[in-house]
């Protein structure tokens, strides 16, 4: 491994998830100074994904696709002292793997331990002194850097109006809120609103938790995740397709009848951000509006274990899959009524529940964040959102734009804030692609390992 072009002032990142963490890594590998700031210890080298203390909560990829180096590909293998057959295979509980991060992130720091500096403390700004980023922290510190990188990470959902005004005990804005899967002794039908993968992860906890009602997951078409199959498929390499729009997904849909639809996905994953960039932002937006459920519960599987589970609870009428759009909701004595119209349908229902959990997803909105950076940088005109506004425009090479769309040369960001430039930059193999050419692009680096130029 070796680089050229090192300079005295470290990379500053601000966010200590995923995303920070292996970006961290990654330039110490690459020799150079770093401070990782992150004010919650909690999620420090794990993040939210994986900082969950929930055996249940499995990664929703196969071990053998789970290394943080695209140059190591065997590398949590080995970690896990799994062999290279039928135990890469296997979804590992995702608690596991934070602790594989963290262990990564302690290696790199004992390998450079005057190279890298962890910062407790919340970054509130960042502004541009012309030989140096400057952020200001939350004690009133400031840390000088060459560059600046954003690995924010996932916004909280954003609010929904229908559920405004019902008790915090009731109704859980945040999925990932302790109390939502605590006091179930009196629930009997619990509301997930979302039928994606946070649906389950939530189903899956109140299961453990001892929960035993029912639930209703709804959402605008009420898809359910699909699973991925026991074993992994052989995949073959296949050039990127020249069809663009409604011709791309008849192709794809082609190449599912005659390879079957999980590798007619797969074997997208090298070309899907390529094919995303190569659409303008009104197709991309048709692609939102229509296919992006679609896409996501064929392209975000369940590992087969969650899956069968499911199945298992949807035989026992347990668990129901509901397309319908939400009109109000009110209490009820000492339940919600939720009214919505069933998809399709003219009428009106009410669904009775003693508890709603928002399985939306992640904000990705920065004009609607509290963040206090995030309020800052917009205020300050360095940063704005991407077209779609599912998170912040940056360039390809990261950089993100400012109030009048120039890239600015210090200010950077990483993970599935970008995913208006990439679209598919929310997995560990995107991330882990994204942060290792930052890394190389912010060290002027040209060999890593045996990669060559």
């Amino acid at each position: 491994m070796s680089r050229q072009g090192t300079t005295e002032l470290p990379v500053a990142i601000i966010g200590g998830g995923f995303s920070g963490t292996l970006l961290a890594v990654n330039l110490l590998r690459l020799g150079a100074r770093v401070v990782l700031i992150e004010r919650d210890e909690a999620h420090l080298a794990k993040g939210l994904a994986f900082g969950t203390r929930r055996p249940e909560h499995l990664l929703n990829v196969r071990a053998a696709n789970m290394s943080a180096y695209p140059d190591n590909p065997n590398d949590f293998l080995r970690w896990m002292g799994f062999d290279t057959t039928d135990q890469a295979n296997r979804f590992v509980p995702r608690l596991t793997y934070g602790h594989y991060l963290h262990e990564q992130l302690l290696s790199a720091m004992t390998a450079a331990p005057d190279r890298v500096q962890i910062c407790g403390q919340e970054a509130l700004a960042v502004h541009d002194e012309g030989d140096a980023a400057v952020v200001t922290l939350a004690g009133g510190d400031i840390v000088r850097a060459s560059a600046v990188v954003l690995a924010l990470g996932n916004f909280p959902p954003p609010p929904l109006a229908p559920f405004a005004d019902l008790p915090e005990t009731r109704y859980f804005s945040n999925p990932w809120d302790p109390g939502a899967t605590q006091q179930l002794e009196t629930i009997d039908h619990v509301l997930l609103l979302g039928t994606g993968l946070t649906a389950i992860d939530i189903a899956l906890s109140l299961d453990s938790a001892g929960y035993r009602g029912r639930f209703t997951a709804l959402s605008r078409r009420g898809l359910a995740p699909r699973s991925h199959a026991e074993a992994g498929l052989l995949v073959s390499p296949i050039a990127c397709p020249e069809a663009r729009g409604s011709k791309l997904v008849q192709h794809v849909r082609g190449r599912a009848r005659y390879v079957g639809w999980r590798a007619a996905i797969d074997e997208l994953r090298p070309h899907t951000q390529s094919l995303w960039r190569r659409h303008d932002a009104v197709a991309q937006r048709r692609f939102l509006r229509h296919l992006r459920p679609w896409w996501d519960v064929h392209r975000h599987r369940l590992a087969p274990q969650v899956a069968g589970r499911v199945a298992a609870w949807v035989a026992e009428q347990r668990l129901s899959f509901v397309a319908g759009k939400i009109g109000t909701a009110h209490m009820a004595g000492d339940r919600i009524d939720v009214e919505f119209r069933p998809r399709g349908a003219a009428a009106e229902k009410i669904l009775s529940v003693g508890r709603i959990i928002n399985c939306t997803g992640p904000g990705g909105d920065v004009t609607r964040a509290t963040q206090p950076l995030v309020r800052d940088l917009l205020a300050a005109g360095h940063i704005r959102p991407d077209v779609h506004r599912v998170g912040l425009d940056v360039d390809h090479t990261g950089r993100v734009r400012g109030a009048g769309g120039k890239p600015q040369q210090r200010l950077f960001a990483v993970g599935p804030m970008t995913k208006g430039e990439a679209w598919e930059i929310v997995a560990v193999p995107d991330i882990r692609r994204q942060v290792w050419n930052l890394a190389r692009l912010l060290t002027a680096s040209q060999w890593v390992g045996g990669e060559g130029l």
